[in-house]
């Protein structure tokens, strides 16, 4: 292989890169929108079930709701398991990929909290 080559297990990671080489791009392409870090935040707090996250507060549509699991368990961040088979449901868990993003969200939290005075940080979500 040249040294210009990508090898070819890198073909995911080379798909990443089409839009730009920036981290920040790359990130923001998988949680930039409004819901998917409040999902990751729910799923921190304990919520495992489509009704438990469709109940927040920020009321997300049922679709956009699915929508956002079905990208975030493409993108590994979460993993659902089911917990009944008919009709089939699931509990959706952070990966280690995902865990990852807890001193991130911890971090938006306390700036949130440091700008917008009462504002609620949750235990879960300070920093450790």
């Amino acid at each position: 292989m040249k040294d210009d080559e990508t090898p070819d297990n890198s073909t995911a990671a080379t798909a990443a890169f089409e839009r730009s080489c920036c981290p920040i791009t790359n990130a923001l392409d998988i949680f930039g929108d409004r819901w998917t870090l409040l999902i990751i935040r729910d799923l921190i707090l304990g919520k495992r079930r489509y009704q438990e996250l469709i109940s927040s507060a920020e009321k997300i549509a049922s679709n956009i709701l699915a929508d956002r699991l079905k990208k975030l368990e493409v993108a590994d961040l979460i993993t659902r398991r089911a917990y009944q088979q008919n009709p089939a449901r699931y509990e959706y868990f952070l990966t280690k990929k995902g865990e990852s993003l807890k001193p991130v969200l911890a971090a938006i939290a306390s700036w949130g909290q440091e700008h917008y005075p009462g504002a609620v940080v949750f235990p879960q979500m300070e920093k450790s």
